[in-house]
């Protein structure tokens, strides 16, 4: 009676059979088994089509009898490895090829499952041999892979190795009892989100700067001329601004939507100023889309009068003089102009007849439209200089 073989080859001899080479035929099969427990070797994927995989009947070296094989080559596509379908037996398989191809594992014909190994990635497969027609292989996975493990836990730092976490849609990051979470999201606009919620009845999300220094500023930066925007929802866009024991706070909203409004403020280019007030100083653009630049202005429509004067000195815009001519004719020098600064003076004795006040403009500015000075000489005179242009300077209005 013939030997016969195991589909992993090794040689099942007959009663009787192989006198004297039975000892050379019996550590043949010792090595063959060997290499099926723990045996590595490489497997070349070709480019040009499947790669197969046969027995080798009595002898040692078939791939598909070794535990542990690992796939070389370079490839520009997809490959498959493929087993005889009477192969039952448990692999660790590497795909070490070039080219970032998946390099699947899979009985030679029939429907059932087969072992997909990635690039670079290494997978336990285990071929059952459950059918005659239609055999599966599954697969194990390992360490790399967390996929079939639902609880998995890390050891120390998770670094990424220039890699990508990817989330699919409306899933993120969220700590162990499932209040905070940082879920990334992105719409069928293309729009990214990542939205910050707290299971947490009333209580804010918040995004905070951590760390061993004790004063640490929470940078948010957009790209080229993007904004930092505080959307609405149901109420118009709000930022407010806490005081340290964030119990209180002032807001900074946006005007409701019926408003349309879409302007824009831009703050003053010079240094902040005392005693001033914010005000649109010009305007690029025009209607609910125009851009306004702010700028420190004095305060209009009141008078800040000064002690009495009784020499000559120079006026300052928004400032009222008590002027006493009762030793002398007296001086006044006006300050550069702007538009509507405004300077005041009053008669103080009622001598103006007698001593007379000069008011001189500064520089080639004008009064009234002339470039000479002012001479008032009315007894208890009173009055206003208020500037308007570069043609006419300073102009009187009565008090």
């Amino acid at each position: 009676m013939a030997s016969t073989y195991t589909p992993l080859g090794v040689e099942l001899q007959a009663t009787g059979e192989n006198a004297g080479t039975w000892g050379t035929k019996t550590n043949t099969n010792l090595q063959i088994i060997e290499q099926i427990s723990g045996g590595y070797t490489s497997q070349a994927v070709s480019d040009s089509g499947d790669t197969t995989l046969s027995v080798s009947d009595g002898s040692t070296g078939a791939t598909l009898s070794h535990r542990i094989i690992e796939f070389t080559g370079s490839l520009t596509g997809a490959r498959n490895v493929t087993i005889p379908l009477d192969v039952q037996n448990f692999y660790f398989l590497k795909n070490s090829t070039s080219g970032s191809q998946t390099v699947t594992f899979k009985y030679a014909t029939g429907t059932g499952t087969s072992a997909a190994v990635l690039n670079g990635k290494t997978v336990i497969a285990y071929a059952k041999a459950d059918d005659g027609t239609n055999p599966n292989i599954s697969t194990i996975s390992l360490a790399s892979d967390v996929v079939d493990d639902t609880s998995p836990q890390l050891g120390g730092n998770l670094d990424t190795n220039s890699f990508m976490i990817d989330f699919d849609d409306a899933h993120g990051i969220r700590d162990e009892n499932g209040n905070e979470q940082l879920i990334f999201e992105t719409t069928s606009s293309a729009v990214n989100h990542i939205d910050v919620t707290n299971a947490a009845t009333g209580a804010g999300a918040q995004i905070g700067a951590v760390g061993d220094d004790s004063n640490l500023n929470l940078r948010l930066r957009p790209k080229g001329t993007g904004v930092i925007e505080a959307m609405g929802a149901d109420n118009p866009g709000s930022i407010q601004l806490n005081c340290e024991n964030n119990s209180h706070g002032i807001k900074l909203t946006s005007p409701p939507h019926s408003s349309g409004q879409s302007y824009e403020l831009k703050f003053p280019t010079g240094n902040v100023t005392a005693d001033r007030f914010l005000k649109v100083a010009s305007v690029t653009g025009s209607g609910a889309t125009g851009v306004g630049q702010l700028s420190f202005a004095e305060v209009s429509g009141g008078t800040s009068w000064q002690a009495v004067k009784t020499s000559t000195f120079t006026a300052v815009a928004g400032e009222g003089y008590f002027i006493n001519t009762t030793g002398g004719a007296i001086e006044m020098d006006l300050p550069a102009g702007n538009i509507g600064d405004e300077v005041s003076f009053i008669d103080y004795a009622g001598t103006f007849d007698t001593n007379a006040l000069t008011i001189d403009q500064n520089g080639s500015e004008k009064i009234a439209g002339s470039t000479d000075p002012l001479t008032v000489s009315t007894e208890r005179a009173a009055n206003t200089l208020v500037y308007v242009d570069s043609t006419q300077g300073w102009l009187l209005k009565n008090n």
